[in-house]
């Protein structure tokens, strides 16, 4: 499948995988340094924008060493880019720690995975069929 992208400013990175097998293409800051106050949220720009097929969307992750290591993460947790949104990918990245954080041009800063979806449509109804769990919910299967 090919993704039509456009770069936004000169500088900007086209979207990268790691490994042949990664799931996830890196996403890279576009600005001169972006500065994530602690427990606070700054938007990442990464001068790109894309064309994302119709039945797909791209899903914002974070990168793992940079949640683990850093404490920064996608505010969202999973940011959403629909096929029909064509403006820049734009990363809000939440700082979890007590430490001020600085990202610098071309950094990565989270990953892109391009993920299938199905359109449904909801029927109300007045019930639901019955499972062996029912409404049983948090934590009701056990932990074992």
């Amino acid at each position: 499948m090919k993704i039509n992208i456009k770069r936004l400013t000169e500088d900007a990175k086209l979207p990268h995988r790691g490994t042949e097998y990664a799931a996830g293409y890196d996403l890279y800051s576009a600005l001169p340094k972006t500065v994530v106050f602690p427990h606070s949220t700054t938007k990442v720009s990464t001068g790109i924008a894309m064309e994302i097929p119709e039945g797909y969307f791209g899903a914002i992750f974070a990168r793992s060493g940079l949640a683990t290591k850093q404490g920064l993460r996608p505010a969202n947790c999973v940011g959403v880019v629909d096929a029909d949104y064509r403006g820049e990918i734009i990363v809000a990245l939440h700082n979890d720690t007590d430490v001020k954080q600085e990202i610098a041009a071309g950094e990565r800063v989270a990953q892109l995975v391009i993920m299938p979806f199905l359109p449904v449509e909801f029927n109300e109804v007045e019930n639901l069929s019955e499972t062996v769990r029912g409404e049983g919910g948090f934590g009701s299967t056990g932990k074992q």
